[in-house]
């Protein structure tokens, strides 16, 4: 493994479209390569602050695939929705859907969107014994090549904090926490059908008007952030507000109705920041929150936790994510500090990892859906971290030179975007992370060398 390496990006494009990262010839700086090559050296946040006129230089062999694009207001929460082109997808050019939300200047102005980022193509230029030096065609070649981008966008009263997706039968769903105090389930199915398709996407132009929820619940009393759809029960879903309280919802049989029970689970003393299903168990979740507890809940057994992790971390916890395969629960919080929980081992209340790479409020957490060990976060720091557990010391061979102090189990460090709020690993994309902030997406996927 060698050492990390983080990029600085360049601008986003103009609303609605998207950019193959390209070298931007008015940037100088510096070039984060191996010690080795003249003139460059690796620059990674923490270590050494970046000199006066000194800036950031994107070295391209660090990456697989990145492209960015922008949709007007920033997105702050995102999430990924599964396509019927098949999981486990590794050849170039990638497509892939997202549901987003606004956080617009006023009320009025935010937008629920689908978008459709298709012609995707990696990095490194493929078959280059077979290109050719005719200028037309290369020409011709880069226009094959620009990525696309389909955006259909219903306006939706009051900013999004948060979205989440499932499939429920043969409706595809967008939960909603906004600011306004309620949680609402779109139908995203006109949405989806416009951005496959430009005469479904005219008739959606011309109609649209102000999303409309199949179902809402204003029964919170105020806003939160929390949410999650259960990977196991279709339909089930766990809300949780700034006021400490947490509702299950129960779908209904025979339609889009969800009924919930008005008595909150209510073991916390501060807002819930985040909720997670269990992967394996139906009716048991997990919470975290301001009160700097992690908990465990069963719904079969209400109003209380079953199990809890008091002072889990020195501050708020902002986020956490289940691993997929393993007993591990990972959190992040305020305190910039990554910690990995065995919840065989979960009462004693000690993690049995913690990471210090971050220099501000870590933002969001997720474990990778198709490697037990990998997990990624990110940071108020402006840095999209990815770390591998599997990784132990005498693994790694010679660092290079003043990173030397990093922790053996971080892979990748990814620069460049402002205020990075939401990240996510494509269950269908192995390796290919997207990421949501103030200057808009990034969609990468670091290299197969690092």
């Amino acid at each position: 493994m060698s050492a990390p390496d983080e990029h600085a990006l360049n601008r986003g494009e103009e609303e609605g479209e998207m950019a193959e990262m390209e070298g931007d010839e008015e940037d100088e700086g510096v070039e984060m390569e191996e010690e080795g090559d003249a003139g460059k050296k690796v620059y990674v946040p923490g270590i050494e602050p970046l000199q006066p006129g000194e800036e950031l230089e994107m070295d391209r062999s660090a990456y697989r695939m990145y492209h960015e694009c922008q949709t007007g207001a920033p997105c702050l929460s995102f999430d990924v929705m599964k396509d019927g082109d098949g999981d486990g997808r590794q050849q170039f050019p990638v497509s892939m859907l997202l549901c987003a939300g606004t956080q617009a200047e006023t009320a009025l102005k935010n937008r629920l969107l689908v978008m459709r980022m298709h012609n995707l193509h990696g990095t490194e230029k493929e078959n280059e014994e077979e290109e050719s030096s005719d200028e037309e065609s290369d020409e011709e070649e880069e226009e094959d090549k620009k990525p696309q981008l389909e955006l259909a966008m219903m306006p939706h009263y009051g900013g999004i904090n948060r979205v989440r997706v499932t499939q429920y039968g043969e409706l595809p769903l967008a939960a909603v926490w906004s600011d306004n105090g309620q949680v609402e389930i779109f139908d995203l199915r006109p949405q989806l059908e416009a951005v496959h398709s430009s005469a479904a996407m005219a008739t959606f132009v011309q109609q649209q008007k102000e999303a409309t929820p199949l179902f809402s619940f204003s029964g919170h009393m105020s806003e939160g952030f929390a949410i999650d759809w259960s990977p196991k029960v279709p339909g089930r879903l766990v809300s949780g507000d700034c006021r400490k309280n947490i509702h299950v919802w129960e779908p209904r049989e025979g339609g889009a109705s969800w009924q919930i029970d008005q008595r909150p689970f209510s073991s916390h003393s501060q807002s819930v920041e985040d909720l997670q299903w269990s992967p394996t168990e139906a009716t048991v979740f997990a919470s975290c929150s301001v009160d700097q507890s992690i908990r465990i809940w069963d719904i079969r057994a209400p109003p209380n936790s079953m199990l809890s992790a008091n002072e889990a971390h020195s501050s708020d916890i902002n986020v956490i994510s289940w691993n997929r395969s393993e007993p591990f629960l990972l959190s992040g919080g305020d305190d910039g500090l990554l910690k990995v929980w065995d919840l065989r081992q979960f009462k004693a209340g000690r993690p049995v990892a913690s990471f210090k790479q971050h220099g501000g409020p870590i933002t969001s957490v997720e474990w990778s859906p198709v490697d037990s060990s990998v997990f990624a976060a990110s940071g108020a720091d402006d840095v999209v971290s990815q770390w591998d557990l599997s990784v132990e010391s005498c693994d790694v061979g010679a660092r290079v030179e003043g990173v030397k102090d990093l922790p053996p189990q971080l892979l990748f460090l990814h620069q460049g975007q402002s205020e990075i709020k939401e990240i996510h690993w494509h269950p269908q994309l192995p390796g290919v992370m997207i990421s949501t902030a103030l200057s808009g997406f990034n969609v990468f996927k670091k290299s197969v060398s690092l």
